[in-house]
């Protein structure tokens, strides 16, 4: 048995992975409003970083201090300061690198003024407008004095405003109403304003009585991560909608305030917030970055030139594309394949005579979703519709609550969460009187993610794997456990059993002297046994391969090389390769290694039978092994390791040309 020194810490993995989005923000090579994008996406992971774990660590740390329950082998306290460490490290960095981005765009005539004096005053006249006939409408300034009591909103940013009287107040920075950004041009600069600018220079009409010594912004972490104690009794629906409301009063995670900040104001605003020092960060004077994707511009070298996506004749010219799945299974590779065909396979499915029933999961609903709307029109046409829907997935239970409700009108039977589990399966069935055609994915039904998350999606219409995916539905709707899978790894039966066996059998087969391979793609790489499975492995000769985005406890060495890819798209999809003496077993799916996904959710990985699917596949998981220019190694340390290497391949814009030379 491993020790816990021999598997690397999951939090710090993840502030690794976060650092490795931060190098593509350094990357020169990328257009600048490429480079900006990350620095977006890096705020907005910490953010979530801030507002769920570190969160978490936070609830231990009084656990632990009431001594309701100690870990002799773990200190949340030394973790949550290596944690904090980490992150002061990659923020002074953040800051550097952001400056040198505009700083490259202003040369490039685009600038975003990240200071309220340097805005030339040939444009106050234009700000002067736009304050008094959009911006004033949502001010509600809450002064701070003895008796008051202030509460702000969780992920909302203010400015807090100190007055020469000593009095002193907040303002909330209405950006759930407007645009952050006021954008205009001036000679031959496109220039963006910071809504927080927009109001600082009209402070004076808004406190017309008093005179401002001090104004910075602030903006409160709090913890988002719902906990419902569904293994109980009650409407779980009605639970998570009081939760979502809880939300802007979880505790404290982190307190981010502007590093000028007096320390009169910081004394004043902890008070009264009743924070201490381990609560607060200080920051710059700007927060909530990830607002900088709204920022655009008319020159095309400033992004990354449109991809178009592949088309696929055979699919555009049928009539049904159910009679093409009859004789063959058809894959889908996101974002380079369009997502019209998932979306043709279930308005096909809405107006087919023949169709009699639907069943779907949804874990992430697109906004304006047109599955759904197909499905809302398949029930009016007089089909059984059933659809599971997953109300505990984490910042979107208030969208797929409003569709849940919208499809229930529409006399759709909704299924909600499982008590006690999380439903993460990526999969649809639909029966006709005669067959049954299934949809097996890595990511979910969601037309708008499909567009930046690389995903793969399969449409069956095999016999065994269809029968299995129904019996799965007849779980979610009945509770009755299926006797077993042959073809299906689900999670809740067996999967981790089926995992662990088909890394045996390459055990096996090494000891034997014969090859033996695994590759693992996957997001995230936690559950212990498998990964103590994988050292077994790469130890008895197994060649292991492992490609990991974001969270890897697993620590490389010497047989076991791990890389982690970032680059233009969102690397989604979990992949699992075994040789088996030739035989190539190739699965993929819905569960990261993780012990939520393998424990406590629903998860579907599916095989790949078809030889040509199975090629076309590992053609584009190799291309990703490789990548040696986003693709970086991961060291013992969990450092991302830059590849010294002279082949220059680009997996992302490789696959998209294998795909479209097809």
């Amino acid at each position: 048995m491993l020790n816990e020194e021999e598997f690397f810490d999951r939090d710090l993995s993840w502030l690794s992975f976060n650092y490795r989005v931060l190098m593509e923000a350094m990357d020169k090579e990328l257009p600048l409003l490429e480079r900006l994008k990350f620095i977006a996406i890096y705020s907005s992971n910490l953010d979530e970083f801030f507002r769920v774990r570190v969160a978490s660590i936070r609830h231990l740390i009084l656990i632990d201090k009431k001594k309701i329950y100690k870990r002799i082998d773990f200190n949340p306290q030394n973790l949550l300061t290596k944690l904090l460490d980490e992150v002061d490290g990659q923020l002074e960095l953040y800051g550097a690198i952001f400056k040198e981005i505009l700083d490259a765009l202003e040369e490039k005539h685009l600038t975003i003024c990240t200071n309220s004096d340097d805005i030339s005053k040939d444009l106050f006249p234009e700000l002067l407008y736009y304050f008094k006939t959009h911006v004033a409408a949502y001010l509600k300034p809450e002064s701070i004095n003895e008796s008051s009591k202030i509460f702000l909103d969780n992920q909302a940013i203010y400015l807090a405003v100190r007055f020469e009287s000593k009095e002193h107040s907040i303002v909330k920075i209405p950006t759930d109403k407007l645009a952050r950004f006021f954008k205009t041009q001036h000679k031959d600069q496109t220039i963006f304003v910071f809504l927080d600018d927009v109001i600082r220079l009209h402070l004076d009409i808004i406190f017309p009585n008093e005179k401002i010594i001090e104004c910075r912004s602030i903006k409160m972490n709090k913890d988002a991560d719902l906990q419902i104690d569904d293994e109980y009794s009650g409407d779980l629906v009605e639970k998570i909608e009081k939760q979502i409301n809880k939300r802007n009063l979880g505790i404290p995670s982190r307190f981010l305030y502007d590093m000028n900040m007096s320390k009169e104001l910081l004394q004043v605003l902890s008070t009264k917030l009743h924070l201490g020092d381990e609560d607060l960060t200080a920051g710059g004077r700007y927060h909530n970055l990830n607002d900088l994707f709204q920022i655009s511009s008319n020159q095309t070298e400033l992004e990354y030139p449109k991809q178009p996506q592949i088309g696929q004749p055979e699919l555009d010219n049928c009539r049904s594309l159910f009679s093409l799945i009859e004789k063959e299974d058809r894959i889908f590779h996101f974002p380079y394949h369009s997502y019209d065909y998932i979306l043709q396979f279930f308005n096909e499915a809405a107006i087919d005579p023949e169709v009699e029933e639907i069943n779907v999961t949804f874990y992430r609903m697109a906004k304006k979703s047109i599955i759904a709307e197909a499905l809302i029109s398949a029930a009016s046409n007089g089909k059984k519709v059933r659809v599971f829907m997953e109300v505990k997935a984490r910042f979107d239970e208030e969208n797929n609550l409003l569709w849940a409700r919208r499809m229930e009108e529409a006399g759709i039977k909704i299924i909600f969460s499982l008590p006690g589990l999380k439903v993460h399966a990526k999969v649809a069935l639909i029966k006709k009187r005669k067959g049954m055609f299934g949809f097996f994915g890595t990511g979910n039904l969601n037309e708008n993610t499909s567009k930046i998350y690389c995903d793969h999606g399969l449409l069956s219409a095999d016999k065994e794997m269809t029968q299995e995916l129904s019996n799965v539905f007849e779980f979610l709707l009945t509770g009755e456990r299926p006797i077993e899978f042959k073809q299906l790894i689900v999670s809740q039966f067996s999967a981790l059993e089926t995992f662990v066996s088909l890394i045996d059998r390459e055990i096996a087969h090494a000891e034997a002297g014969e090859k033996a391979e695994i590759l693992v793609k996957i997001n995230n790489l936690q559950e212990q046994t498998l990964i103590s499975k994988l050292y077994e492995a790469a130890e008895k000769g197994v060649e292991v391969r492992v490609i990991a985005r974001s969270i890897c406890c697993l620590i490389p060495n010497k047989n076991i090389k791990v890389k982690r890819l970032v680059d233009r798209y969102l690397e989604h999809a979990r992949v699992f390769y075994f040789y088996n003496n030739g035989e190539q077993n190739l699965f993929m799916g819905s569960s990261d290694w993780m012990n939520r996904n393998l424990h406590r959710r629903v998860e579907v990985s599916f095989p790949v039978h078809s030889g040509n699917i199975k090629e076309e596949i590992l053609r584009i998981i190799n291309l990703q092994w490789e990548d040696d220019v986003k693709a970086v190694w991961l060291s013992p340390e969990m450092k991302n390791e830059v590849i010294k290497s002279k082949k220059k391949v680009r997996a992302q814009q490789a696959a998209f040309e294998f795909l479209r030379d097809q």
